[in-house]
């Protein structure tokens, strides 16, 4: 894989956490996993078109991972997605 896709890959991991709201929602799936949107938009008190779109970025950085329960799509953090808060908590 040449060094110009390697970035591109690290870019949009970086895109998906760089988000105070992003850092949030992965906060709370680590603490609840299995929310769902809704779920996470009434315990964050954000509208659930934006916590969607927010989750739709983190998912194609590979951060969570949405599972079908029939009702809804449920969240769960990927390795990634919890080294990632690993690594933000280590900025602190």
């Amino acid at each position: 894989m040449s060094q110009k896709l390697e970035y591109k890959k690290l870019e949009r991991i970086i895109k998906g956490v760089a988000n105070h709201r992003r850092l949030q929602i992965l906060e709370l799936i680590e603490k609840e996993p299995e929310l769902s949107v809704l779920e996470i938009s009434e315990k964050l008190k954000s509208e659930f078109k934006n916590i969607s779109a927010h989750i739709n970025k983190m998912a194609v950085s590979g951060l969570v991972m949405k599972r079908s329960d029939s009702k809804s799509i449920r969240q769960k953090l990927t390795k990634r997605g919890i080294n990632i808060l690993k690594f933000v908590r280590m900025l602190e």
